[in-house]
């Protein structure tokens, strides 16, 4: 998808005080980049989610990104890998360099006089959603996947089983078959309807891709999830809410997976509503891609 070609992908409510007013734009500088590079883990993005807002109606679009987008793909990655030895302002323009797979979610402007949206609460150039994958095989000499892999790796060294850390350690070291990182990343509360376009367009990007021999011919995608836990008191279960409703299908249709809980930061309650910040990595077959995203439809549809 070029990026003067857009796509009406919804008209959906959205939070006025959405994420985008939380985000520091902290890339300004390397001394700034550094700060982004902690290493202790935190979820303080997510509980602004649990405060109540007004809503507005915006009408989204989807587009290819461009260079101007950096900054904002870079505050998304960044709510999905928070305080982590990750270079977000790198894995941003790595996935703007790969021009031809992939999109953004943006507003879609409309400048007549029945427009609803207030200029003042959303900035035109607000970037709400990314999904895309990226090559953790092939581009695995990059700075910037190398601290992917050894975030994932470690973190399934501490919390998943050595059954699932095998078999991590094998998709990563195959070098005939090649591993994908899925990004679907957007702001909390835009429904995940939106996901069905993006998911279906990238599915085509990639199989494009693969026909002009472009390195996006992957055996398994890994997918990195948000999620919140609230504890079940008196032998009640504990319930999981993802932020990203759609993802709770792709876990449940994942052929392994691990999870672990966020550290919240100190400025944060540790206890928001109940419920405690989580990560799930998902392990996903890609051919059964098209599959999934037709799953998501009738998940979404209530079928």
């Amino acid at each position: 998808m070029s990026a003067n070609k857009k796509k009406n992908l919804k008209s959906a409510e959205a939070d006025s005080s959405s994420e985008d007013e939380d985000i520091k734009n902290d890339d300004d500088n390397e001394e700034e980049e550094d700060d982004d590079m902690e290493s202790d883990d935190s979820d303080g993005m997510d509980s602004e989610s649990f405060q109540e807002k007004e809503e507005l109606q915006i009408e989204f679009e989807g587009r290819a990104p461009v260079d101007p987008d950096a900054e904002g793909i870079s505050q998304l990655l960044q709510r999905l890998v928070p305080r982590a030895q990750i270079n977000c302002n790198q894995l941003a323009e790595l996935l703007i360099a790969q021009n031809f797979v992939g999109s953004v979610i943006c507003q879609c402007m409309d400048d007549g006089p029945d427009s609803e949206t207030d200029d003042n609460m959303v900035e035109d150039d607000t970037i709400f959603g990314i999904t895309s994958v990226v090559n953790l095989t092939a581009k695995k000499d990059k700075p910037v996947i190398e601290q992917l892999r050894k975030y994932i790796t470690e973190r399934a060294a501490k919390h998943a089983t050595k059954q699932v850390q095998e078999q991590l350690r094998n998709l990563l070291d195959n070098e005939q078959q090649h591993v994908g990182l899925l990004i679907n990343e957007r702001f909390i509360n835009i429904p995940a309807q939106i996901s069905v376009p993006l998911l279906q367009n990238l599915h085509k990007e990639i199989e494009a891709a693969k026909a002009k021999k472009m390195k996006f011919n992957f055996g398994t995608l890994l997918m990195l999830v948000k999620f919140h836990r609230k504890l079940g008191k008196k032998g009640k279960p504990d319930e999981d809410q993802f932020t990203n409703a759609e993802e709770e299908l792709l876990a449940e249709r994942s052929k392994f997976s691990f999870e672990y809980a966020m550290d919240i930061e100190s400025d944060w309650p540790e206890d928001v509503g109940g419920l405690k910040p989580y990560r799930k990595l998902l392990a996903l077959e890609a051919k059964q891609l098209p599959q999934l995203i037709n799953e998501i439809q009738a998940y979404i549809n209530g079928e």
